[in-house]
């Protein structure tokens, strides 16, 4: 059963304080810069041009690999997709950690499922014991932003 982590796990993954009330305020891009756990993330979306597209109406679901996802990604990884010249490959990786509409989890408790994400491929999902993103676990779930959700992902998910 796919668990909600609104406090806890919320805690232990970032800032609670970011996530208080005014949250749902807040777009999905300034929910995660105000968390202070997600700058790869946030300079990433920067790099793909995508900051306007997430600050959109949406809804979007996004899975958020947290700062330590992306350090754990083979040395240098993260510093090609930054180049200019991979932007194409970068829109394509954090396309695909995004769904479009807002995906909570009693929406999926209990299931398994493949949706299509916003970079064209699906995505595996499986809600029946905890919840595991393509095998990235979410560590925290259902943090409300104004155009959508965030569901915190431990690892960076790729597409194939």
């Amino acid at each position: 059963m796919l668990r909600t982590f609104a406090s806890a796990a919320v805690g232990a993954a970032m800032s609670a304080a970011a996530f208080s009330a005014s949250a749902a305020e807040l777009d999905i891009v300034d929910t995660a810069i105000g968390a202070g756990n997600f700058t790869t993330l946030v300079a990433a979306v920067e790099a793909a041009g995508l900051v306007e597209t997430l600050r959109g109406d949406g809804p979007f679901t996004v899975f958020a690999p947290t700062d330590e996802a992306f350090a754990a990604l083979p040395e240098g990884t993260v510093e090609t997709l930054l180049l200019p010249e991979n932007r194409d490959q970068l829109v394509a990786v954090l396309t695909y950690h995004v769904l479009p509409g807002a995906v909570m989890s009693a929406d999926i408790a209990g299931q398994t499922l493949s949706p299509e994400t916003v970079q064209g491929s699906t995505v595996d999902i499986d809600a029946t014991d905890g919840v595991t993103v393509d095998g990235a676990n979410v560590v925290a779930a259902d943090i409300v932003a104004s155009n959508g959700v965030i569901h915190v992902i431990d690892a960076v998910i790729l597409p194939e």
